[in-house]
């Protein structure tokens, strides 16, 4: 099979270009950075902007799959470059695809297009959309999400993944920033740490992705224009998860509890005030005032109950997800160590 792979160079892109090397098959990467390792592992490389038509179309050109991975995530940076990079990118890449024939279309979206700001106990791909986002990111991948599910047809079939707090070895968001926060005594759990939610380990979301390009490879299959939740069927207490990963990095557990309400409210501040740096900053006048520590989506996605019934991806796309919360500690610690 050959494969496209967007964001190849990155955590949950490079996790799904291994697992296709594994299984012989031909992979392209397209991304804006420059990823030497790739190469040499045999990976056709390509850079380019995924909003540019050209660069959509040199790399889709052969392709039977485009597994479009790469995004613009975390809580924080301008609606302009958000909407850029999630929904023209896709848009385009939607274009390039219809124009050369790719048949099948794997899309990575997020749990986050259906939170509210509650809690979500058991969510099922019956939820709807949220009608309000307090971030930029979920907003962007809600109306990416639709532009794909709305693509597929007789000549493209497409789905859309959800994977829910993807980590492991070799993260670069929520592992490192757990650790960094730790180190610097900055680390507080908002709410008391009970909330219980879902994880999706490295190797089970990679797997995912490729259940749902061979699912797509049967005609008629159940799966094309509908969306999955994908996770590795263990929900935990937050607080479990957050000490669970900070036992892997050597450390003790977490002590500082900070009330949800003050949470939001202090994210609500903060959020004003970034801004206020960042218009300063666009100026000239600071430097570059970076991602804040808290916002209201984070502090509502850390203290809301959202795990998810993967009922469906398990029936619909043959994905059993093999490696638990526990097994993935000990994993991280092993690499952690190393």
């Amino acid at each position: 099979m050959k494969a496209l792979v967007t964001g190849g160079g990155g955590f949950l892109g490079g996790a799904v270009v291994d697992a296709l090397l594994a299984r012989g098959d031909e992979v392209t990467s397209l991304a804006r950075g420059a990823y030497p390792a790739l190469a040499d592992r045999g990976v056709r490389v390509l850079r380019g902007d995924l909003a540019e038509l050209g660069a959509a179309r040199e790399a889709v050109t052969g392709q039977d799959v485009v597994f479009h991975v790469a995004a613009k995530a975390g809580i924080w940076g301008t609606d302009a470059d958000f909407h850029r990079s999630n929904v023209e990118g896709t848009r385009v890449l939607l274009a390039a695809c219809r124009e050369a024939g790719v048949g099948r279309f794997v899309f990575t979206s997020t749990p986050s297009v259906v939170h509210t700001g509650g809690d979500i106990a058991g969510g099922h791909e019956g939820l709807p959309y949220a009608t309000h986002f307090d971030s930029a990111y979920p907003r962007t991948k809600a109306e990416a999400e639709r532009l794909v599910l709305a693509a597929n047809g007789p000549a493209m079939a497409t789905t859309a993944l959800r994977p829910h707090l993807v980590w492991g070895p070799g993260d670069t968001q929520l592992v490192p920033r757990i650790l960094d926060r730790a180190r610097a005594g900055r680390l507080a759990l908002v709410g008391d740490g009970s909330a219980v939610i879902d994880t999706t380990y490295i190797d089970d979301a990679a797997r995912a992705h490729l259940d749902a390009a061979d699912s797509l490879a049967t005609p008629g299959a159940v799966c094309a224009g509908r969306p999955y939740f994908v996770t590795s069927g263990d929900p935990r207490p937050v607080r479990e998860l957050v000490d669970g990963i900070l036992a892997a990095g050597g450390m003790g557990p977490v002590r500082v509890t900070v009330p949800r309400p003050v949470a939001v409210a202090a994210g609500a501040a903060v959020e004003t005030v970034w801004r206020g740096l960042g218009l300063a900053s666009a100026r000239g006048w600071i430097a570059d005032p970076g991602e804040p520590p808290m916002t209201r989506f984070l502090a509502r996605q850390l203290a809301t109950e959202h795990w998810f019934d993967i009922t469906a991806a398990r029936r619909d796309l043959g994905y059993a997800p093999q490696v638990d919360l526990d097994e993935g500690f000990a994993r991280l610690a092993i690499s952690l160590a190393g």
